[in-house]
């Protein structure tokens, strides 16, 4: 069997109120991401109080959090692309350095065809 090769990416975790998650979806889709989750719903607490993670009225009142993994230099562009965004909304990306399996299912499709 043939061991598995581990290869450095970024994750970004990007928590934003519901009625902005398609901007931030727009903005990777435009960034060429490869694909991305999103997680409805969250409940916490940060700098803007408490947040319940249970539909009050529809799907933009609550926290949701869209989850990619990118190169390191396409983490740069989506964080650049994100700064003016921040600057009037709320929220946070959490960045973190990992580790893939099976690069070409991150690098999009010039990768694959390459």
């Amino acid at each position: 069997m043939q061991e598995l090769k581990q290869s450095a990416m970024k994750k970004l975790e990007i928590i934003v109120q519901g009625e902005q998650r398609d901007f931030v979806i727009d903005l990777l889709e435009r960034a060429g991401v490869s694909g991305w989750t999103l997680v409805h719903n969250l409940s916490g607490k940060g700098t803007h109080g408490a947040h319940e993670g249970h539909l009050m009225f529809n799907e933009e009142d609550v926290l949701v959090m869209v989850i990619t993994v990118v190169p390191e230099e396409l983490a740069a562009a989506i964080l650049e692309g994100l700064t003016p965004f921040f600057n009037k909304h709320i929220g946070v990306v959490f960045t973190s350095d990992i580790q893939v399996t099976r690069l070409a299912k991150f690098k999009g499709p010039v990768a694959q065809a390459g």
